[in-house]
C-alpha cells in the first residue's frame, strides 16, 4: 500500500522558518512526481509546490521565493522548506504523489495518494 506521512508542522512566528517532511513507502517513490498542498480555512485544498523525478520544481505564486520543495530519493522523503513564513500560510499541509506518469504540476486532481496532513500555525 502507498503510505505518506507528514511531519514537522507546528507553531511559528511570522518571518520564521519551518521544514516539513514527508516519508513515503509502498511504491516506487523515485519515479513519481510529488507535491505539497495546503488546506486554508474556507477553501479547497490548493497546490503549494511540486517536484518531478528529475528535481524540477513548480510553485504557487503565493509562495515563490519563500518556500523550497526538495526530495531525497535515497530516503524516500519529500521536504518543504518554508522561509519568511506569513500568517496567511496558516493551514494544514499535505504531502501527495501522482498516480500516473510524472509531469510537473500542482493540480490537486492529478494526485491520488495523500498523507494525513500536518498543521502549520503562524502567529504575528
Amino acid at each position: 500500500q502507498v503510505q505518506l506521512v507528514e511531519s514537522g508542522g507546528g507553531s511559528v512566528q511570522a518571518g520564521g522558518s519551518l521544514r516539513l517532511s514527508c516519508a513515503a513507502s509502498g511504491y516506487t517513490y523515485s519515479r513519481r512526481c510529488m507535491g505539497w498542498f495546503r488546506h486554508l480555512p474556507g477553501k479547497e485544498r490548493e497546490g503549494v509546490a511540486g517536484i518531478d523525478s528529475d528535481g524540477s520544481t513548480s510553485y504557487a505564486d503565493s509562495v515563490k521565493g519563500r518556500f523550497t520543495i526538495s526530495r531525497d530519493n535515497a530516503r524516500n522523503t519529500l521536504y518543504l522548506q518554508m522561509d519568511k513564513i506569513e500568517p496567511a500560510d496558516t493551514a494544514i499541509y499535505y504531502c501527495a504523489a501522482r498516480v500516473g506518469g510524472c509531469v510537473l504540476g500542482i493540480n490537486r486532481g492529478d494526485f491520488a495518494y495523500w498523507g494525513q496532513g500536518t498543521q502549520v500555525t503562524v502567529s504575528s
